[in-house]
């Protein structure tokens, strides 16, 4: 049993409970684009599969599988930065809630949209 950390710094860390799994741990770098680092807003696991979704400042959704450690997609581009992501119980939908976080200060910007 673990748990994962997001980042203002575009990352993400797995960590778990106990000592016996500390081999385990790991982190790594997302929500990039070129030399831009976004802030990861948002991490949802799916209730089945061990896969997780991360949404970020960049206004991306990527699926992740943690064990294997590697991206398994990213959703198209949404209009703004990503706030909230939740699988719902069976994990066959995925709510987004898009809602621009004030990360290049005050400014027009989209309104705040949930995508399911």
């Amino acid at each position: 049993q673990g748990y994962a950390l997001a980042s203002i710094e575009g990352r993400v860390a797995i960590e778990y409970f106990s000592a016996d799994d500390e081999a385990k741990k790991y982190a790594f770098k997302c929500h990039r684009v070129q030399q831009t680092v976004f802030a990861v807003n948002s991490i949802a696991f799916h209730p089945l599969h061990g896969t997780f979704a991360t949404g970020g400042c960049d206004g991306f959704v990527n699926i992740w599988d943690g064990k294997n450690k590697k991206r398994l997609c990213q959703l198209p581009s949404f209009p703004t930065s990503i706030a909230s992501l939740s699988f719902n119980h069976d994990g066959t939908m995925l709510a987004v809630a898009a809602s621009y976080t004030f990360e290049e200060g005050e400014k027009d910007h989209p309104p705040d949209q949930l995508y399911t």
